[in-house]
């Protein structure tokens, strides 16, 4: 990997794992706190939504942070592609693409984001290439994405009880 190319995967390890950090202490420590956050994921159909709201941070602030080092890069980009799926598919989907009428563009971006860290790696410039435990190319894309979705399913299936539409 060039300088170029080392620098280019360091700057979007730091930009999006800085993101998800600030994203997840915003859940927390922003806004509504974790009570508007646990509200918000129950207002999606998501049980136990204090519950939700702690594995979201812990899960945004957690991932943001081993993105930004390079560490455990696959894994943390499957967290960060979890997240996104299911931000998008829960409070994004319904609304179209677009950011600006709350739709699904930015989490696409983020997730689409990973996946392709997970396959090019980490870079030079890592604690993964510092403890020589770089995954990469479609082993590396294989973990984030099936890690990901498997997560996701896991948290849909047993947390996520859509309220029925009402009969008139």
């Amino acid at each position: 990997m060039s300088g170029a190319e080392a620098f280019a995967v360091l700057l979007l390890r730091c930009v999006i794992g800085a993101t998800m950090a600030v994203h997840g202490l915003n859940h927390w420590r922003g806004g509504g706190r974790i009570a508007g956050t646990a509200g918000w994921f129950e207002s999606l159909g998501l049980r136990n939504g204090r519950l939700q709201a702690w594995m979201s941070v812990v899960t945004e602030i957690g991932a943001g942070v081993l993105l930004a080092a390079g560490f455990l890069t696959p894994l943390a980009c499957a967290a960060v592609i979890s997240v996104m799926l299911v931000a998008g598919l829960l409070a994004h989907r319904a609304n179209g693409f677009f950011v600006m009428k709350d739709g699904y563009e930015y989490v696409l971006v983020l997730g689409v984001g990973c996946l392709a860290l997970a396959v090019i790696g980490a870079g030079p410039w890592s604690l993964d290439a510092a403890f020589d435990i770089e995954v990469t190319g479609w082993a590396g894309g294989g973990v984030a994405l099936g890690v990901g979705a498997v997560a996701t399913a896991g948290l849909l299936a047993t947390f996520w009880r859509p309220k029925r539409p009402e009969k008139a």
